[in-house]
């Protein structure tokens, strides 16, 4: 099932979608430029192309719904509301990070703004959200949990189960496929039977829409009315929203085995100038959207200097925050 053609948001949504994927691209240019420059030596999953999907699903949720992502999701968890500071210094290894330095990039968590877990493994979190939004059912509180994955997830066990399960018990959730069309280094049509992969939901009689996810009004919408079901209470939704990606798996990937003209169309339809075009097209002025841009760029800036003046983790926090086992002095 495809989406309907997208209701518009009214303006304060569009700026607070402008807002949310700025911040993702500032921040990016921010990360790249700092580990390029030597300043920061991590791994990192740049989301670069990705932002305004993001932006659109986090801003159609409430600010305590949950999120479950992976360790490419910089972008979920930074529209999610987490502070830039904290994140920045947990992807720097430093104390005062949203999980004391311990978590890194591929284990970021905030309670506070939603962001339950971060999975480093492909497909795990979906069983994880499942899990919170059975919590949230049985609580009776009203939240919905989201979790983002990509299009190489789908084909993993977790992916069928949870979708199955889900369904089933009518469980407020959204599964949100993030579909940039590569696995790590491999298209989707060399690992992938399914021709598109909303096609899987009808298997599991489950909702399913698939939507252009750089397309911030179609994004904003199918969220919504995922959203609105899930509080409803009749059950679950699968969103295959297409993407792409303007760089490599990881930092320092060449994206060689993407078709150049591919790459090329990509970036000609490049989303972060399409949305602020499409809002000047609304009547919001330039200087208004100006204005956001020099404000994130303040907060993009304390955050990084925030993080490399920040001390790094004690030794002994090697022992804390351990459950299940012994670590000997």
């Amino acid at each position: 099932m495809t989406g309907d053609t997208a209701a518009e948001p009214d303006r304060s949504v569009l700026l607070d979608i402008y807002r949310r994927a700025n911040l993702i691209y500032q921040a990016d240019e921010k990360f790249r430029t700092m580990i390029m420059g030597g300043q920061l030596q991590i791994i990192y999953y740049s989301p670069r192309g990705q932002e305004i999907l993001s932006a659109a699903l986090m801003a159609a949720l409430n600010p305590d719904d949950y999120l479950v992502t992976t360790y490419r999701g910089v972008h979920d968890q930074l529209a999610k509301g987490i502070p830039p500071r904290d994140l920045w210094a947990e992807f720097a290894g430093k104390k005062t990070g949203t999980c004391k330095g311990k978590g890194g990039p591929m284990h970021i968590t905030h309670p506070e703004t939603g962001v339950m877990v971060t999975t480093g493994i492909v497909g795990s979190g979906l069983p994880i959200a499942n899990g919170l939004a059975l919590a949230s059912q049985l609580e009776g509180d009203g939240k919905v949990t989201v979790v983002c994955f990509g299009d190489a997830a789908s084909n993993i066990g977790a992916f069928h189960e949870s979708l199955n399960m889900a369904q089933i018990w009518k469980l407020p959730v959204i599964f949100v496929c993030q579909n940039n069309l590569y696995g790590e280094h491999t298209p989707q049509a060399m690992s992938t039977g399914a021709k598109e992969l909303i096609d899987r939901a009808p298997g599991y009689g489950i909702k399913g829409v698939q939507v252009n996810g750089n397309d911030a009004f179609a994004m904003y919408q199918a969220a919504s009315e995922a959203a609105a079901r899930a509080r409803a209470g009749e059950g679950p939704t699968f969103i295959e929203a297409k993407t792409f990606r303007f760089f490599g798996h990881l930092l320092g990937d060449d994206s060689h085995y993407i078709p150049k003209e591919e790459m090329a169309a990509a970036k000609l339809a490049d989303p972060i100038p399409g949305y602020r075009k499409a809002l000047l097209e609304r009547q919001v002025s330039e200087a208004e959207l100006d204005a956001i841009d020099a404000e994130i760029a303040e907060v993009v800036a304390e955050a990084a200097a925030h993080a490399l003046a920040s001390d790094y983790p004690d030794t002994d926090e090697i022992r804390i925050d351990v459950l299940g086992m012994e670590i000997a002095a």
